[in-house]
């Protein structure tokens, strides 16, 4: 059985409510965050969905309006014109068989990775290093395309990308605890928004089934899914 420190403990004990509202959760939160780092605020969502069935996968992106607090960064895989486009909307690094070789060694600071259609061959040597990460450029996703400039800029402004586990579980960062409560509110509901947009025909029944808030190193509060419906 996992041991949890003092500090989270205490925090657990203060709450002493089983279910709070998400203004009053999320304040909480604030509240009882003793890190000494800007704490993340994360999102755990069971869904109403069987995650072993493919045509019930759950996968999409929002644009948060507030962002997560840290600017991504954002690395592109082009040449030429679409070189150029990417470097203008704010990619962090642009190259083609010198970004493979900068992979190749064990070089991974990035967040994100962008490539146009004709650079994926050359992006497959290094797949299998990318893919396990969640790295890889993704077509469904938009991160395989010929308007590198777009998808670039929108990833710098606040575009992030949701999948369900295999437990049909959507884990996602809202943010961080110095955030205003107003603005992570604003950044939950525009990703449950996103998140029904991406719900599977086929799922049945309630689809958001449990949700629960939790900063990194705080406890777990429960709020009602229906309160954002």
């Amino acid at each position: 059985m996992a041991k949890h420190g003092k500090k989270h403990l205490q925090a657990k004990e203060a709450l002493g409510i089983d279910k709070l509202t998400i203004e009053q959760a999320l304040t909480k939160i604030k509240e009882l965050a003793h890190a000494k780092f800007d704490e993340s605020v994360d999102v755990d969502i069971n869904l109403g969905i069987d995650p072993t069935k493919g045509d019930q996968t759950v996968r999409g992106s929002v644009m948060l309006p507030h962002g997560r607090g840290k600017a991504p960064r954002v690395i592109v895989f082009a040449k030429g014109d679409q070189a150029d486009a990417a470097k203008a909307a704010g990619a962090d690094l642009v190259g083609d068989q010198d970004l493979i070789d900068k992979i190749s060694k064990g070089w991974m600071d990035f967040d994100y990775s962008v490539a146009t259609p004709d650079m994926m061959a050359l992006v497959g040597r290094v797949a299998k290093v990318l893919g396990p990460r969640g790295l890889l450029p993704n077509k469904k996703l938009g991160t395989v395309t010929t308007n590198v400039g777009q998808i670039v800029s929108e990833l710098k402004k606040g575009r992030v990308f949701f999948k369900n586990d295999k437990q049909g579980l959507v884990h996602f960062s809202l943010g961080k605890v110095s955030f205003d409560p107003s603005k992570l509110q604003d950044n939950l509901s525009a990703f449950v928004k996103a998140l029904a947009i991406a719900k599977p025909p086929v799922s049945k029944g309630k689809f958001l089934k449990k949700m629960t808030l939790s900063s990194t190193m705080g406890i777990g509060i429960a709020i009602n899914p229906d309160e954002m419906a």
